[in-house]
């Protein structure tokens, strides 16, 4: 079979992502702002016809519920929020300012960098890969809403990067993000930032991308 193509995007803005804290398995809802982009955002074609997923948190399916057109939504938990345990509430520069030397040590790990109580990069694209086999081994493409952290590992999966120096490309978290999935396991990345349609919401025109 061929490779099976999907679609991922991260889920609209909650209050804490406009603070800067990290939210990790935290379960914010979307921001009054963050609801008002997801109502804007139409998906394009094809996609507007693939098979809807979501993480099981708040935040993601929310987005999923409000992206037109509306469809029905199955939930992964494999798509759920990189686990940030002990450091979830808290922002990177209050991190870096609280921890030192030993917080930025366990940044330059990459992909193994362990938050205290939570999950590694590591282990967060080994989900994300039984997912995408998943996907390859039922032969629907998807659409799925997800999180930072899971798209980063996806991009980590598709290109080698191990996070330890820069991203092979800059990604714009408000696009789709298209990749495809392979029954060997393989993930390739097939075109990144593809913006949503400008849709109208309560009257107003929105740039959903």
């Amino acid at each position: 079979m061929s490779a099976v193509p999907f679609a991922i995007l991260r889920h609209a803005a909650t209050a804490w992502n406009e603070q800067g804290r990290l939210q990790g398995m935290t379960d914010t809802p979307l921001s009054s702002a963050g609801s008002a982009a997801a109502r804007s955002w139409r998906l394009p074609t094809p996609v507007d016809r693939w098979r809807r997923m979501s993480s099981p948190l708040c935040r993601a399916r929310q987005t999923a519920e409000l992206m037109r057109p509306a469809a029905a939504i199955a939930v992964d938990s494999r798509l759920r929020e990189m686990s940030f345990g002990s450091w979830e509430g808290k922002s990177v520069a209050q991190l870096r300012a609280e921890g030192g030397e030993t917080f930025a040590a366990a940044e330059r790990l990459g992909l193994d960098f362990h938050p205290p109580g939570g999950e590694s990069p590591r282990m967060t694209m080994q989900r994300i890969a039984s997912w995408a086999a998943d996907v390859a081994r039922s032969g629907q493409p998807v659409v799925a809403v997800s999180h930072k952290a899971v798209i980063r590992a996806l991009l980590a999966l598709a290109t080698g990067w191990d996070m330890t120096g820069r991203q092979p490309m800059k990604l714009d978290w408000r696009c789709l993000h298209f990749f495809a999935a392979h029954q060997s396991g393989k993930v390739t990345l097939e075109r990144a930032n593809v913006a949503m349609a400008k849709v109208a919401v309560d009257g107003v025109a929105m740039d959903a991308a």
